[in-house]
């Protein structure tokens, strides 16, 4: 696994496990911080601030581009698997957008349900296709 793909895994599981607590997405990575606790890599604080910083867009264009569901029927992998990957596709220009996809689907085929990467790769490549428009 290479140190992105484990910087994205660390960032789903700080993300997921914030969620869980109720908490803001960026609040148990700057706990750890704080604590002198360091996450895989720079990456990781990265995608967590990003989603953090972006959390309402985000899941603007997730609800949009998902539909008939809301976040709230979405399984929480899934839901927080979109958050990283549409802050990768729409924020970070040096991650390839067919990357970003791969690595999205990557986990969600490793820990959620049977139809997730269907549903995750239909969302993405709809993003993808207006992602000029969206990014204006």
């Amino acid at each position: 696994m290479s140190a992105r793909s484990k910087a994205r895994k660390r960032a789903l599981d700080l993300i997921f496990a914030a969620e869980a607590r109720g908490q803001a997405p960026g609040a148990l990575l700057e706990e750890q911080l704080a604590a002198g606790e360091r996450p895989a890599n720079d990456y990781t604080v990265e995608l967590v601030r990003g989603v953090a910083d972006r959390l309402g867009r985000l899941d603007e264009l997730i609800t949009t581009y998902a539909q008939g569901w809301t976040l709230s029927r979405m399984p929480a992998v899934d839901r927080n698997v979109l958050r990283l990957a549409v802050f990768e596709l729409l924020y970070v220009d040096e991650v390839p957008d067919p990357v970003a996809i791969s690595e999205a689907l990557s986990l969600v085929r490793e820990l959620s349900t049977d139809e997730s990467p269907a549903f995750v790769n239909g969302v993405l490549g709809n993003i993808v296709r207006d992602k000029e428009t969206l990014i204006a």
